[in-house]
């Protein structure tokens, strides 16, 4: 019903303004009697064999929603809802921000892909804090933080600094995000001498709480193997606790759709097999040496299968998830349990 009647009018209608009507929507659907309890029973697949410990938590099952789609924190217990085990909210800067100039948002029907250049548009970090006090533990959250788009990267520590205090006892593990297309120069942060200064301080801040949360960083499908090298490097000296491989990419090669040459990070079907790539590359070469959250392209459970079994000890939906509809979570993790 997803692909075969609501996706084809939400997908009429701009890419962005669909977004908040569908969040809207979602906010109030599930205030109604019984309507939580139906998508429940339609979506959530409960079985101990999809449980999952993955540095040191504990994940129902391995198919997370990614960083991007609910930025504020304001829907992750009606997604969860959905069937996702984790739910990873933000990418949140310590302060508010509005992000790029609209339109900023674009869909690729033709490659089943979508263009962003939204800029890290979120309401800080404190507003997110308060929306996550209301969890108690029901959901997973992972916390994606980044810096603000006027703060200068000789001084992006500082932003990170913040955004790991505040969010500290609301979340149960942290994404550095440094390779985001969409804020100037962030992907300078990623070059092998200031991530590694990055990483440590809040490792550093990290060890000095009674109980330390697991840091992933989450890397550009556009790194060289090189740079890839030097992220393994970076991970075993910094023991941060994982990567997400991958964010979006700036690569347009191959495109078909009208809106191929916009500015800004291309995530989606094009990205599939990058992704899995960048997840074989580094599981090998660093002799699985840390948990891999599989990210980009998974459109089909096949999709999921194949990052699973490049070296991906977890998974996460974006595109995939507005192009397939929640059935796909349910697919995967069926598929999951039929292996």
């Amino acid at each position: 019903m997803y692909k075969s009647l609501i996706r084809k009018v939400l997908f009429k209608f701009d890419p962005e303004k669909v977004h908040y009507f569908t969040f809207s929507f979602l906010q109030k659907a599930i205030k109604t009697p019984g309507v939580l309890k139906v998508l429940k029973k339609k979506y959530q697949v409960e079985n101990k064999k999809l449980e999952r410990e993955v540095f040191g938590l504990k994940f129902k099952n391995p198919v997370g929603l990614a960083a991007g789609f609910d930025k504020d924190a304001k829907l992750y217990k009606e997604l969860s809802a959905l069937g996702f085990g984790f739910i990873e909210i933000g990418t949140l800067t310590p302060k508010a921000q509005s992000g790029n100039p609209k339109k900023r948002l674009f869909r690729l029907k033709e490659d089943e892909a979508i263009i962003n250049r939204m800029g890290f548009n979120n309401g800080g970090v404190e507003a997110a804090v308060e929306r996550l006090k209301k969890n108690n533990g029901e959901v997973l959250i992972g916390g994606n933080i980044g810096k603000n788009k006027v703060t200068p990267n000789e001084k992006a520590v500082e932003d990170y600094k913040i955004c790991f205090e505040a969010l500290f006892p609301y979340v149960d593990y942290f994404v550095v995000n440094v390779s985001s297309p969409n804020t100037p120069n962030l992907r300078a942060l990623q070059d092998k001498k200031p991530l590694t200064e990055l990483l440590q301080t809040l490792q550093d801040l990290n060890a000095k709480k009674k109980k330390v949360k697991p840091i992933l960083l989450k890397i550009a499908p556009d790194l060289t193997d090189e740079q890839l090298l030097d992220i393994i490097e970076i991970v075993n000296q910094t023991k941060i606790a994982g990567v997400i491989a991958t964010n979006t990419t700036i690569s347009r090669e191959g495109l078909q759709s009208e809106n191929k040459n916009e500015i800004g990070g291309l995530s989606g079907k094009p990205l599939t097999k990058r992704s899995t790539e960048v997840i074989r590359f580094l599981a090998e070469k660093s002799n699985h040496a840390f948990p891999i959250i599989g990210v980009g392209g998974i459109h089909s459970a096949k999709d999921a299968l194949e990052k699973l079994e490049a070296g991906a000890s977890l998974v996460q939906l974006y595109t995939g998830f507005i192009y397939e509809g929640p059935k796909l979570i349910k697919e995967i993790n069926q598929a999951i349990l039929e292996k």
